[in-house]
């Protein structure tokens, strides 16, 4: 049940985004179901390959090729999945980053507390 909420959620994120930057277009709610389903395989297949590939890249750019990596990913989709479409390169960056941080607030919104780790501290009474 959770994976079917999380997927809606992210379907509906991404159709906000796109709604948002008149450079990404999303042709109703099965082209935004596909897209979620499409970026969170190749998320989790495709991109831990390549970050692997390019993890010399990577580290001569101080992390910031991972960035061009995400519009990738998302050109990918959108060559993948019909009805999504990305005007270019730069659009699928700022879409990539938008999409980043409101998943991501998202999730720690959501986040339960029994699954937060918090630090106490403790301070003993020596005498």
């Amino acid at each position: 049940m959770h994976f079917l909420i999380s997927w809606f959620a992210y379907a509906l994120v991404i159709g906000v985004v796109a709604f948002i930057l008149p450079g990404v277009r999303i042709e109703g709610i099965l082209a935004a179901l596909a897209t979620a389903l499409v970026l969170g395989l190749v998320n989790g297949i495709l991109r831990p390959v390549l970050l692997i590939l390019t993890l010399p890249l990577t580290v001569l750019t101080l992390g910031l090729f991972l960035f061009v990596l995400n519009a990738l990913m998302v050109l990918l989709a959108a060559a993948i999945v019909p009805g999504f479409v990305v005007a270019g390169f730069w659009w699928a960056l700022l879409f990539s980053l938008i999409l980043s941080l409101v998943v991501f607030a998202l999730g720690e919104m959501t986040e339960p507390p029994e699954r937060t780790v918090r630090y106490v501290r403790v301070e003993r009474d020596v005498n």
